[in-house]
């Protein structure tokens, strides 16, 4: 007689999701990449973001790279198993998580699929804070990679354990406990700029940083007590005067950006110049600014 099982296939089938959830808790931080979220909850139980995905019988496309160079699209249901794993509501894992909006082919899928993506150094993800990041996830080392607030000049600063990132290429966060002037800087920048005068700023301090103009004296010593602070910065892959650049101008660029945002719609006469020059002299702390008729600072001024 023909026994109820002797139809079924001889391999084994696959057993259905959901899987139990994980037993150790890994918190993301708050804008942190998905792939740097990944990459330290597969650690945390000795696996690979691959391996991790897999288990969880989502079906992963493009090539993984080290979470600073990439990042990955997850669709709705991927985000649904990730939330089971974890124990997080999968409104808060996304509203952590989410950077840009995923393609709509990956977001609006209603199978579990997931696409890895490479990323551009300028939209790159930067160190966190390691006290935050063992706060979040004290069963592993690996560190996290966070987005700086669009808001702000690109850098991510924690003003509560002091450390700082504003380039890529660092692989750890710096201590900064050496340049208080970047926390309080940083505590002040309550009230945003606007984007318009925020670029404006980024690329006037930028092209001054470079050019040594009007602030270099003060910036050297800056960059000093940065490098002397944090004896693994070395010129490779590229000097720490360029990837710390961002770090060594970000008070004088939040000051310049809300100078800015205060200039009337209209272009300003020769003496609201006078006047406008010599109030951000004060705000930067310097006893004149006299820029050169090349400099971006006049441009600005002139715009309308």
């Amino acid at each position: 007689m023909t026994t109820p099982t002797a139809n079924r296939p001889a391999h084994r089938t696959r057993a259905a999701w959901p899987s139990p959830p994980g037993a150790l808790r890994v918190r993301p931080l708050p804008r942190e990449s998905a792939a740097s979220y990944l990459t330290r909850l597969a650690a945390t139980y000795h696996l690979n973001p691959a391996h991790l995905l897999d288990g969880l019988y989502i079906t992963a496309t493009g090539t993984p790279a080290a979470p600073s160079a990439v990042d990955i699209h997850l669709s709705n249901e991927a985000v649904r198993r990730l939330s089971a794993f974890t124990r997080t509501p999968p409104a808060h894992l996304t509203r952590a998580l989410l950077h840009r909006p995923p393609p709509a082919a990956i977001g609006t899928a209603y199978a579990a699929t997931a696409r890895w993506q490479p990323l551009q150094p300028a939209v790159q993800p930067l160190p966190a804070c390691t006290a935050c990041t063992i706060s979040r996830s004290p069963h592993t080392t690996v560190h996290a990679w966070i987005h700086p607030d669009p808001a702000l000049p690109r850098t991510v600063i924690c003003t509560r354990h002091q450390q700082a990132a504003s380039d890529p290429r660092h692989r750890v966060p710096l201590d900064i406990r050496c340049l208080p002037d970047l926390t309080r800087a940083r505590l002040a920048a309550r009230r945003r700029p606007t984007a318009a005068s925020l670029s404006w700023a980024m690329t006037i301090t930028t092209r001054w940083y470079d050019h040594h103009q009007h602030l270099q004296i003060r910036w050297h010593e800056r960059l000093h007590q940065l490098t002397a602070a944090n004896p693994h910065l070395t010129p490779s892959p590229a000097s720490p005067t360029l990837t710390c650049r961002g770090l060594i101008t970000y008070p004088e660029t939040l000051t310049l950006a809300a100078a800015l945002d205060r200039l009337p719609p209209q272009p300003l006469n020769r003496a609201q110049q006078t006047a406008f020059l010599h109030h951000l002299a004060g705000r930067l702390q310097l006893p004149r600014l006299a820029p050169a008729d090349h400099d971006l600072l006049w441009q600005r001024l002139h715009t309308h």
